[in-house]
C-alpha cells in the first residue's frame, strides 16, 4: 500500500461520494491502513480519516461470446454491490452483467461476498437491429457496433446496400425523434431508404 495524491470517498460534510486530495498520509506497519488528512475537492472540508485497503475476493464469471461460453475467475473488492447491467473488466475485455447467482438462486444485485457466479458478455461489440422502410415493404435487418458508437435522428448511413436516413430511435428509455442515442442503449433504429441520384 502507497499514500495516493487522492481517493474517492463518502464526504461527512456534503454527502457527496468526491474525489478527495490527500494532504498527508501515513501508511501502518501492517501496510494495511492508512491514516490520512483529506480534503473534498466538492466543498473544500478538510477531515483525518482512515483508509483500509479493500479485501479483494475471487469470484467464478462464465463469459459469453457470440454462443461459446466459457468459466474464468475475476477479481472484485469484498463488499462492492454488483447488479445486472453493470460493466465490469476482465483483464482488457469489456464485460457486461447479464446474471448473478447468490445463495443457491438468480438475483438483480448481490454484495460481491455473497455472490457464487456471475455471467456476463463480452461488451466491445453490440448487435444493433435496424428496420428499413422501403416503399410498401419493411426490411428488418441488424449491424455490428462499439457500445459507445452514437446514431444520430437524421443520419444518413448505409446498411448493406441501402442508403438509409435514421428517422427514429427506440431507446431503452423510450422513442427518441431527435438529438442520439449510443448503442448500447438501442432497441431498434428505424430508417427510411433514400434514392441516391448522380449528375
Amino acid at each position: 500500500m502507497t499514500v495516493p495524491n487522492a481517493l474517492y470517498l463518502d464526504c461527512p460534510n456534503c454527502g457527496e461520494h468526491a474525489v478527495h486530495e490527500v494532504l498527508k498520509g501515513k501508511i501502518s506497519k501492517k501496510q494495511d491502513s492508512m491514516e490520512a488528512t483529506v480534503k473534498c475537492q466538492e466543498c473544500g472540508h478538510t477531515y483525518s480519516t482512515v483508509v483500509r485497503e479493500p479485501e479483494v475476493i475471487k469470484v467464478p464469471i462464465i463469459v459469453s461470446e457470440l454462443g461459446n461460453s466459457k468459466k474464468e475467475e475475476i477479481e472484485l473488492e469484498a463488499g462492492e454491490l454488483l447488479s445486472l447491467n453493470d460493466e465490469l473488466y476482465l483483464g482488457e475485455t469489456h464485460l457486461l452483467v447479464t446474471g448473478l447467482e447468490c445463495g443457491g438462486r438468480r438475483v438483480e444485485k448481490c454484495d460481491t461476498k455473497e455472490v457464487s457466479t456471475i455471467w456476463a458478455k463480452k461488451f466491445d461489440k453490440v448487435i444493433v437491429k435496424i428496420s428499413i422502410n422501403k416503399h410498401t415493404r419493411t426490411i428488418p435487418t441488424q449491424m455490428v457496433a462499439l457500445p459507445d458508437e452514437e446514431f444520430y435522428v437524421g443520419d444518413m448511413m448505409t446498411v448493406g446496400k441501402e442508403k438509409v436516413v435514421i428517422h427514429n430511435i427506440k431507446s431503452k428509455e423510450g422513442t427518441v425523434r431527435r438529438g442520439g442515442v449510443p448503442a448500447r442503449d438501442i432497441v431498434r433504429i428505424y430508417t427510411k431508404a433514400v434514392r441516391t441520384t448522380t449528375y
